[in-house]
C-alpha cells in the first residue's frame, strides 16, 4: 500500500448519523419537553372573585411589582398543591412562613404565610394537601394567601440570570391576553 499521507490527530466533527444517535439515544427522547403541569388553585373552592391582588409584572427583574396573587382564605384553612411536585423549601423567610415546591417543569411555586405539613423533599400530586395558612400578610386587606409562580434563571440581562415570574392566573385559565376586536368587524355576540 502506498503512502496515505499525514495522519491527523484532530477529533473529526460528529456526522448527522452520529448527532441523530445521540438525541435518540438521550433519556427524553428526539424532540422531548417537560410534561405539561395541570395548574389548580391552591385553595379548594377558591374563585375569581377571591383574588384580592393580581399579578403585576416587573419591569425589569429587580424593579418593584407584584409577583404573584393573593387569594383570600381564611386563617388556618388548608393550602393544596396547585401543581404536582417535589417540596423544596419550607421554612421561614423575613417573618413569614414558606412553603416552595417545584414542579415537574421545573417552574417552582411559592405559597406563603403558609404553615407546611410536608417536609422537604416530599412528592406531592396536584390538590394534596401542604399546609395551612397562618395569619394574614400585612400588605392583604384580610386573610390571603400569596402564591407565586417563577421560572428559574429564566430571565437573562448580559451575563446575570434572574428568576422570571409568572403570572398564576394565566397559569389556572383565570386571566389571559386581551382579545381587541376590529372597529369595523361585528361584536360575535351580536347578529
Amino acid at each position: 500500500m502506498g503512502d496515505l499521507g499525514p495522519v491527523s490527530r484532530a477529533t473529526p466533527a460528529p456526522s448527522t448519523r452520529d448527532a441523530l444517535l445521540l438525541v435518540a439515544a438521550s433519556p427524553a427522547g428526539p424532540g422531548a419537553t417537560a410534561a405539561p403541569v395541570a395548574w389548580h388553585p391552591p385553595v379548594a373552592g377558591a374563585a375569581p372573585d377571591d383574588v384580592l391582588r393580581a399579578f403585576v409584572a416587573p419591569e425589569r427583574p429587580w424593579s418593584r411589582g407584584h409577583r404573584g396573587v393573593d387569594l383570600a382564605v381564611q386563617t388556618g384553612a388548608p393550602i393544596q398543591a396547585p401543581a404536582a411536585g417535589r417540596v423544596v423549601f419550607a421554612g421561614v423567610v423575613v417573618d413569614r412562613p414558606v412553603l416552595t415546591l417545584e414542579h415537574e417543569d421545573g417552574t417552582r411555586s411559592s405559597l406563603e404565610p403558609v404553615e407546611a405539613d410536608v417536609a422537604v423533599g416530599a412528592v406531592v400530586a396536584a390538590g394534596d394537601p401542604v399546609g395551612r395558612l397562618a395569619g394574614a400578610p400585612p400588605h392583604c386587606t384580610r386573610a390571603c394567601v400569596h402564591w407565586g409562580v417563577r421560572e428559574p434563571d429564566g430571565w437573562r440581562v448580559g451575563e446575570a440570570a434572574f428568576d422570571r415570574y409568572l403570572d398564576p392566573l394565566v397559569l389556572i385559565g383565570w386571566s389571559g391576553p386581551s382579545v381587541l376586536w376590529p372597529h369595523a368587524a361585528p361584536h360575535p355576540a351580536r347578529p
